[in-house]
């Protein structure tokens, strides 16, 4: 069993800075890619940003040089740091991450709890 717990979430003034992160634990043998996707009110799901095991990096162009993806593959965790946050950004934030487990040779999408980011006045 592989479990994702996200953190960092919170409520935001236009142009503060937020930093979510999300750690999995669980029967790992290795990460392929992780990412990060949003819900807003309404809205359907869609990607944010996503990063490699390899570092390479993407991000839908809304959230292109304010949002960084990074990850700490020892502490199978991944980050996202969020600058110049926009009423826009307010969604509901999930992070996902394509697991092999240890005992099979297999690759499972996993998914974290979600996480609330509101950018308001």
């Amino acid at each position: 069993q592989v479990q994702l717990v996200e953190s960092g979430g919170g409520l935001v003034q236009p142009g503060g800075s937020l930093r979510l992160s999300c750690a999995a634990s669980g029967s790992i043998r290795s990460i392929n890619s992780m990412g990060w996707y949003r819900q807003a009110p309404g809205r359907e799901r869609e990607l944010v940003a996503t990063i490699t095991s390899g570092g390479s990096t993407n991000y839908i162009d809304s959230v292109k040089g304010r949002f960084s993806i990074s990850r700490d593959n020892a502490k199978n965790t991944v980050y996202l740091q969020m600058s110049s946050l926009k009423p826009e950004d307010t969604a509901v934030y999930y992070c996902n991450a394509e697991v092999m487990l240890y005992y099979a040779f297999a690759i499972q999408d996993y998914w974290g709890q979600g996480t609330q980011v509101t950018v308001s006045s």
